[in-house]
């Protein structure tokens, strides 16, 4: 994945003053990559936002979740791929605007890897798939197209453009 375009989000007057630094990206890819839960938000059909916490995993600059096409934010998605996802914390805020994909039966390789960083994260909470779990679907990708984030609101908020 190239490099995104870092700037500044844009705030109504008022919301940030003189913010002093720019995030790296690196550092915020970490977070991605790190974080436990993640909250997901897709469009229902009459266009409700639906919001859920889902188990996901960082890999090579794309978010992987697995689960049933049947529940409501898969069928939102085949519907609508647009979504939103944040980390859990509005402190360091990590929020994700992209676009979201089912993935019928994965190349071997991403099995292999979406696999093991799921077994890294979350095996000693009892979830270590194995990579033909998602051989006949049940694997979501989404794909960024912007992440606003930050560690102190009125110091470092940034925008990460991706094309």
């Amino acid at each position: 994945m190239p490099p995104p375009q870092i700037t500044r989000p844009h705030f109504p007057k008022g919301y940030v003053g003189n913010p002093k630094a720019l995030l790296a990206w690196s550092d915020v890819e970490q977070r991605l990559a790190e974080a436990q839960n993640y909250w997901l938000c897709s469009v229902r059909p009459n266009e409700r936002p639906h919001v859920v916490p889902k188990w996901a995993v960082w890999v090579e600059g794309r978010l992987y979740f697995d689960g049933s096409p049947e529940t409501r934010h898969a069928r939102n998605i085949a519907e609508n791929p647009s979504v939103a996802v944040h980390l859990e914390s509005g402190t360091e805020a990590v929020i994700m605007e992209g676009t979201a994909q089912a993935i019928q039966k994965p190349s071997v390789d991403l099995a292999i890897k979406v696999a093991q960083a799921y077994k890294t994260k979350y095996a000693a909470l009892g979830y270590a798939p194995e990579p033909v779990q998602w051989d006949n679907g049940g694997l979501f990708e989404i794909i960024p197209a912007t992440v606003i984030a930050w560690t102190q609101f009125t110091e470092d908020p940034t925008k990460f453009i991706f094309t």
